[in-house]
């Protein structure tokens, strides 16, 4: 459109920033929704056609019926008929009129200050009830507080599927509120339930969707700036990385986890647990001692809520710590340091309820005490060490304990036991014990995780 066919509601239109035929229509109807309100007849916005011809000198074969009209001339505080002239007069229409620019300078009345009273009275009450019932944010945190601290006492797959239902409460309750700090707690929430899924999926074997978990909890914990999360999700990271041949990696992940803020010393003694894990495979003997005495002596008195006071599966006790060190020891195939953190490890279980000794410790820790035995071929001892082991129900049987036993598998294929009954009958049992692990059902493999 040339410059001297525009009208001054054209350039007008323009500096309000409604162009386009919704934006104007939706000013027009809340101007003309002001007027109705004060008795006054108003006609509808003008259709999309009608409204480009008001943009254009000479569109207009008349001027428009006094209903629209008078909208127009509330909505920019200009005669029509001035409305409808050329945008090249707008300069001296403005010196015409006592208030230069009037557009710019509304002149208020009670009725608009009134529907503006009321379309702040109707935002606000939409925010308030955008906020959620504290008691439902308190109750998602105590379920995800005891699934974590039942997790080593629960089937891998009903974690699963609790965990699952966590995190969609968590996402679905997102949408339903706007205060900050309900975010923050329920971006928290999402952080631990996908931590927890990140876990359990690898038990299950399936590595895939656990680093993706993992790397969804590590997310969550930057949106709100929570350390002990990000450090958690890291360290699950690391883990993964070694088990799947890539040691290094590993490495940079645990020491990048130990930079995040408000780390407690469970979470520092983790992480160096799995810093030791992945020199361990890299074996390099030194680092991975250096860092097994940092994860045993690491000791500030500092603490965090997800590793200290919630703990559970986000915990890392003296017995985990011990069991950890024992397949470190392993790695670097030093039987006898094996077998000592082993045996401390069951022996810290030993001293709970039956009921509170987590099968993903006890079990790991029993495997480590049979291989390092095997290591020195003490086949009887082995069996003996196996023996809680080959009790575990299969719902059970998670990836961690399949690689151990594949490596002490690996063990009874040296010369020196080949052969023997009793090795043979051991065999056997690892085998059978394995096929019905869920994780070995899923495709898991051990490629790297406890090697021979």
């Amino acid at each position: 459109m040339g410059e001297d066919r525009r009208t001054v509601l054209y350039t007008l239109v323009i500096e309000r920033g409604i162009r386009s035929h919704k934006s104007f229509s939706d000013e027009y109807a809340r101007v003309a929704e002001q007027l109705r309100a004060e008795g006054q007849d108003v006609a509808p916005a003008p259709v999309a056609r009608h409204y480009e011809r008001l943009l254009v000198v000479g569109g207009l074969k008349s001027q428009p019926y006094s209903p629209t009209a008078r909208v127009l001339e509330r909505m920019f505080h200009w005669p029509v008929l001035d409305l409808l002239r050329p945008a090249s007069e707008m300069p001296e229409l403005e010196r015409q009129h006592s208030t230069p620019r009037a557009a710019t300078s509304p002149v208020l009345n009670e009725s608009e200050l009134l529907m503006t009273a009321r379309d702040a009275a109707e935002h606000a009450g939409e925010a308030a009830s955008l906020h959620l019932d504290e008691m439902t944010l308190d109750q998602l945190h105590d379920d995800l507080v005891e699934l974590a601290r039942k997790y080593g006492c629960t089937a891998p797959a009903e974690v699963c599927q609790r965990a699952s239902s966590l995190l969609r409460t968590a996402q679905v309750l997102l949408e339903r509120t706007r205060s900050p700090e309900q975010h923050a707690r329920l971006y928290y929430a999402a952080g631990q339930a996908t931590a927890l899924l990140s876990a359990v999926s690898f038990d299950l074997g399936a590595l895939a969707p656990a680093v993706s978990f993992a790397r969804s909890s590590a997310q969550y914990g930057k949106t709100i700036e929570h350390g002990p999360l990000q450090a958690y999700a890291y360290g699950m990271l690391a883990f993964m990385a070694f088990w799947d041949g890539r040691p290094s990696e590993a490495v940079r992940l645990a020491k990048s986890a130990q930079q995040f803020g408000g780390l407690g010393d469970t979470a520092c003694r983790r992480l160096y647990a799995i810093e030791a894990r992945a020199y361990g495979h890299l074996r390099n003997a030194d680092q991975a001692q250096r860092a097994i005495r940092d994860a045993l002596e690491h000791s500030s008195g500092a603490r965090d809520e997800l590793h200290d006071d919630i703990g559970g599966e986000f915990g890392f006790d003296a017995a985990r710590i011990a069991m950890s060190n024992a397949t470190t020891s392993l790695l670097l195939r030093d039987a006898e340091g094996a077998e000592a953190s082993a045996t401390r490890a069951l022996a810290l279980l030993s001293s709970r309820p039956t009921a509170e000794q987590p099968i993903v410790v006890s079990g790991p820790a029993a495997i480590d005490l049979a291989r390092s035995r095997l290591m020195r071929s003490e086949v009887e001892g082995a069996h003996e060490a196996l023996a809680p082991v080959f009790r575990v129900p299969p719902d059970w049987r998670g990836a961690g304990m399949l690689e151990r036993l594949t490596a002490a598998r690996i063990e009874l294929t040296r010369p020196e036991l080949r052969s023997a009954p009793a090795a043979l009958t051991l065999a056997e049992q690892i085998e059978d014990f394995s096929a019905l692990s869920p994780a070995r059902r899923l495709g898991a493999t051990s490629p790297l995780a406890i090697e021979g």
